[in-house]
């Protein structure tokens, strides 16, 4: 009862794969699948938050959650889920080094960040050199294999990798020499098994960074705003790489 009338949003990699009702005009959820809507944030914006910023933020907690002071490199930083990871660990204070195939960092930040060109930099050498050789307390790969031997060779002593894309069936050279005299932790995250009650918890948990303005939302442009009846075109234009947000509103 002290949902109603209220603005909710929610997420879940279970609703349109083992719970059916994502695109009703009603779906039955419990009642901790759904939370108040952050103040300032439009429905379309609030839509579009889901999946990346639940995956980073799920993938922080993993990892023992990201700290102030913290050197957090991003592998992929201009993909969603790694603007979402560069936020993320802006907000909480760390030192975020985001690693792309571009100049300027796509998306916001609340806080000054490095960005590091892989395509003429030598991300390695620069990476260490930034953390005066020590290299990243944390390390987010969003790019699977691309990174794989930057993302080993920068970490710490101690440090955790995160991992959420992989293509079934690749493989990678794994130094277990190097992974157990550094002490390193890997976490791999699928936002598929994180269900509407888990993801609802961590949209809440990012709630107070939207409204203070230390986080925000992804832009959505009016033209990438589609009904119903259009779901298919726009489902096709996610799979063949839409940079853009597409949001579905019957």
């Amino acid at each position: 009862a002290h949902l109603m009338g209220l603005k909710v949003w929610g997420s879940g990699g279970d609703i349109g794969i083992t719970r059916n009702g994502s695109h009703a005009a009603y779906l039955l959820l419990p009642v901790a699948a759904v939370k108040a809507c952050p103040q300032g944030l439009s429905m379309e914006e609030a839509g579009a938050v889901g999946v990346p910023f639940v995956t980073a933020c799920e993938g922080f907690a993993r990892a023992g959650g990201v700290q102030a002071g913290q050197t957090v490199v991003v592998l992929g930083a201009n993909g969603k889920v790694g603007q979402a990871a560069v936020q993320i660990a802006a907000r909480a204070g760390a030192k975020v080094i985001a690693v792309q195939r571009q100049d300027q960092l796509e998306g916001f930040a609340c806080r000054p960040v490095t960005v590091v060109n892989s395509t003429h930099t030598e991300p390695e050498q620069r990476i260490m050199a930034l953390t005066a050789g020590k290299g990243a307390d944390v390390v987010f790969n969003t790019v699977d294999q691309v990174y794989w031997a930057l993302g080993h060779a920068v970490m710490a002593k101690g440090a955790t990798q995160i991992f959420i894309i992989a293509t079934k069936g690749q493989h990678v050279p794994f130094d277990v020499f190097k992974f157990y005299r550094g002490m390193h932790n890997f976490v791999g995250i699928d936002s598929l098994a994180l269900d509407c009650v888990r993801s609802c918890e961590l949209l809440d948990a990012l709630r107070p960074g939207f409204e203070d303005g230390s986080l925000k939302p992804f832009p959505v442009a009016p033209e990438d705003v589609m009904p119903l009846a259009q779901a298919m075109q726009g489902f096709r234009r996610v799979l063949a790489g839409a940079k853009n947000r597409i949001v579905l509103k019957p």
